[in-house]
């Protein structure tokens, strides 16, 4: 193994995922990051490497993006990682549930919602991307998005409500909105509410 390697160790049925037909999904990962991924699909380990030139190498980049399709995103999503400022955050539900796996289905199924309505109506508040799978939420987004979106499953995980929850998270795109109104406003004019 290579002193410049990351490992990342993904579930192994994630793996065909990462590859993606006839490994296109690995041939991308590779080309926009600049890296070379060596996959074990016996174990599920995924050494990142840098590639032919190794200062164009975005490790870190590999790594969230590898992490994120472990955590049951599709390229698709997970690659919104490629764009500057975007983060991936994951939280352990066991923070939560302990051990207990009747604890941690009743988390997850208050963080999906109803047919998904829980987590659709975060993503829609937050703009993040959310991903339940098997024992973590995985998040992409803006600083500021996977931030209020991890709060936002953290209070639920904890059990609060979900009136509350979309309640916090409307007033802070309010908040946001505003502020950019006023960033973009001329000197002297009013914020008021016919502006958007």
């Amino acid at each position: 193994m290579s002193t410049d390697a990351l490992v990342v160790r993904l579930p192994r049925d994630r793996i065909g995922a990462l590859i993606g037909r006839e490994g296109s999904i690995k041939s991308r990962i590779e080309s926009e990051c600049g890296v070379d991924l060596r996959i074990d699909s016996s174990t599920g380990d995924v050494e990142i490497r840098p590639g032919e030139k190794p200062d164009d190498a975005d490790m870190s980049t590999a790594k969230m993006l590898v992490e994120a399709i472990g955590n049951g995103f599709s390229y698709e999503r997970a690659s919104r990682l490629l764009e500057p400022g975007n983060t991936l955050i994951i939280v352990d539900l066991r923070e939560y549930a302990g051990h207990s796996r009747s604890d941690l289905e009743r988390i997850k199924g208050r963080i999906i919602g109803e047919r998904g309505k829980a987590r659709r109506v975060v993503e829609e508040l937050t703009g993040a991307y959310i991903s339940v799978y098997d024992r973590f939420v995985a998040i992409i987004g803006s600083l500021d998005q996977a931030k209020a979106a991890e709060d936002a499953v953290r209070e639920l995980a904890s059990g609060g409500m979900h009136k509350v929850v979309y309640g916090m998270l409307q007033k802070r795109r309010t908040a946001i909105r505003l502020e950019r109104m006023k960033l973009w406003r001329k000197p002297g004019e009013e914020v008021g509410r016919d502006v958007i």
